[in-house]
C-alpha cells in the first residue's frame, strides 16, 4: 500500500523564510540586541506559554480576545500576546532578588489570533526594551529612549527616520480645560488621524459628544507645527490654567533638553501633537518613529511612559518606560518596499573547502586552522563532479572555494579561487586567512 503524501504548508500569518532571507533577518535582530546591551539593558526571557489567569488578570481588551488560549489537563494555558505583561509578572514575582531601576531588554516570539491580512502576522517577533523603578523613575530615562531608537535604526541602515514625541499629561490637561469627560475615546480617535484622515476625525469626535468649539480646539491644537522649540514656545502661549497641562508641558520641555544632550540630531526628532498611543496604560511620554519616505508603513518603533507596570500583581508602585520595534512586520514591510539593501547570500559560510582526493584528514585540518582564526568555513564531502561542486557555492553565494589535491599537499600551497572574479591563486592557509580578513 502506498503512502498517503501530505501536502505541505503552514498557516496563514506566519512567517518562513528561505535561507538567505533569515541570514538578514537574524543579522537585523543581531543589530538590536547589539544597541540594546550597548545602552546596558539585561536580557530576559519568559515562558512562551504562560497561565491563563495570571496573563490575563487585567481582563477584556482587543488584544486579550485575540489570545490562543487552550487546556492541558487541569491547566488553563495562553500563549504570550505581548511582551510587557510577562514582565509587569516577572517583576512583581522577583521583585526582592531585582536591582532598581530595572533595565532589560527581550526580543522573542509573540502570538495573536488576528484576522489574516497581507503585512499582519499571528505569530511574530517583539524586540522590547524597558526601565522600570521601585516607586520613582526618572524622567531623564524618557530621554535616554529616543538615543537607543536613534542608535538602533541607524545600525540597521534607515537614515530618514523620524521619532515623534509627545506627552499623554499634556494631552489630558488641555481635554480637561475643554471639559471632555470620555478622554481616552478621544485620544483613541486622535490617534487615527494619520490613518483615517481629518473629516473621519471630526465624524468620530462629534459622536463621541463633542461639542463643534471643543473640536475647532482640538484641531487648532494638534496642527501646532514648527522647530522643537517653536512648538514649545507656542503651547507655553496658551496659557491654559490646568496643572496637568502644565506638569505634562514642563515634562515634554524638560526631555526634549535631555535628548539635546544624549546627540539625537533635530532631524531625527519631532514633537507632534497628534500622537495619542491608543494604550490606555500611558501616561506621560510617548513615542511613535516612522520611516520619512514610507509613512504609509506606519509606526515602526512605539511606546512610552506609564506610571505602574504591575498593578494587577502587586501593589508595589513600579513606575516605567519603553518601547517595543514588531521585528517580523518591519523585516516584512522592508522586504516589500526594498527600503535598504538587506543580505543575498544563502550561507553563513566565507569558504568551502573541497577535497579533490580521499586524503580528507588534510581539508579538516584546513577547516579546523581557519575556524581557529574566526573564518566560517564548510567542507563539502559528497563525490561528485568538480563543476557540481563550484555551483553549490555560487548558489549559496560563498565568496571564497580552496581546492585540496595531491599538488597541494606536496607543495603545502591550497588553490584558492575567488567566485566573484574567478581568479585563482596557490597560497598556504596563513596567507589565505590573510586574504579573506582583508
Amino acid at each position: 500500500m502506498d503512502r498517503q503524501i501530505v501536502k505541505p504548508s503552514i498557516l496563514p500569518g506566519f512567517m518562513e523564510l528561505l535561507p538567505a532571507d533569515q541570514i538578514a533577518f537574524n543579522q537585523m535582530l543581531d543589530t538590536i540586541r547589539t544597541n540594546f546591551e550597548r545602552f546596558g539593558f539585561i536580557p530576559l526571557d519568559t515562558p512562551t506559554i504562560e497561565k491563563a489567569d495570571v496573563l490575563l488578570a487585567k481582563g477584556g481588551g482587543e488584544t486579550e480576545k485575540q489570545v490562543y488560549q487552550f487546556t492541558k489537563g487541569d491547566n488553563d494555558l495562553v500563549l504570550r500576546f505581548d511582551l510587557t505583561v510577562p514582565l509587569a509578572r516577572y517583576v512583581a514575582q522577583h521583585f526582592p532578588e531585582l536591582a532598581f531601576p530595572f533595565r532589560r531588554y527581550h526580543i522573542g516570539k509573540v502570538f495573536r489570533g488576528e484576522r489574516n491580512q497581507k503585512g499582519r502576522f499571528r505569530e511574530f517577533y517583539q524586540c522590547d526594551i524597558d526601565i522600570i523603578g521601585a516607586n520613582k523613575l526618572s524622567l531623564i530615562n524618557d530621554a535616554e529612549i529616543p538615543s537607543i531608537i536613534y542608535a538602533t535604526f541607524k545600525g540597521l541602515g534607515f537614515d530618514s527616520f523620524t521619532i515623534r514625541i509627545n506627552n499623554r499629561k499634556l494631552l489630558n490637561g488641555f481635554f480637561d480645560s475643554l471639559n471632555i469627560e470620555d478622554r481616552s475615546g478621544v485620544l483613541r480617535t486622535i490617534d487615527k488621524l494619520d490613518k483615517i484622515g481629518t473629516e473621519a476625525v471630526i465624524e468620530e469626535l462629534q459622536k463621541l459628544g463633542v461639542s463643534g468649539a471643543a473640536v475647532d480646539r482640538i484641531l487648532d491644537f494638534i496642527g501646532i507645527k514648527g522647530s522643537n522649540e517653536a512648538i514649545l514656545t507656542s503651547l507655553q502661549k496658551l496659557a491654559i490654567p490646568n496643572p496637568l497641562f502644565n506638569e505634562g508641558l514642563e515634562e515634554l520641555a524638560q526631555v526634549i533638553h535631555y535628548i539635546k544632550c544624549f546627540n539625537v540630531p533635530e532631524g531625527n526628532l519631532a514633537i507632534d501633537l497628534t500622537i495619542a498611543r491608543g494604550l490606555d496604560y500611558y501616561t506621560g511620554t510617548i513615542y511613535e518613529t516612522i520611516l520619512n519616505n514610507y509613512p504609509g508603513i506606519g509606526s515602526v518603533c512605539s511606546g512610552g511612559r506609564y506610571d505602574n507596570l504591575a498593578g494587577y500583581y502587586t501593589k508595589q508602585q513600579l513606575p516605567g518606560v519603553g518601547i517595543s520595534i514588531g521585528l517580523t512586520r518591519l523585516f516584512y514591510q522592508i522586504q516589500e518596499a526594498k527600503i535598504i539593501e538587506l543580505n543575498q547570500a544563502s550561507t553563513l559560510a566565507q569558504v568551502l573547502i573541497v577535497p579533490m582526493n580521499t586524503d580528507i584528514e588534510a581539508s579538516i585540518a584546513v577547516a579546523n586552522r581557519l575556524r581557529e582564526a574566526g573564518i566560517v568555513a564548510e567542507l563539502y564531502f559528497e563525490e561528485t563532479k568538480l563543476d557540481k561542486k563550484i555551483s553549490y557555492a555560487n548558489k549559496l553565494g560563498i565568496p571564497f572555494v580552496i581546492f585540496l589535491g595531491e599538488d597541494e599537499l606536496q607543495s603545502g600551497l591550497l588553490s584558492l579561487k575567488e567566485m566573484a572574479t574567478g581568479e585563482q591563486s596557490r597560497m598556504d592557509v596563513e596567507g589565505i586567512i590573510a586574504k579573506i580578513k582583508s
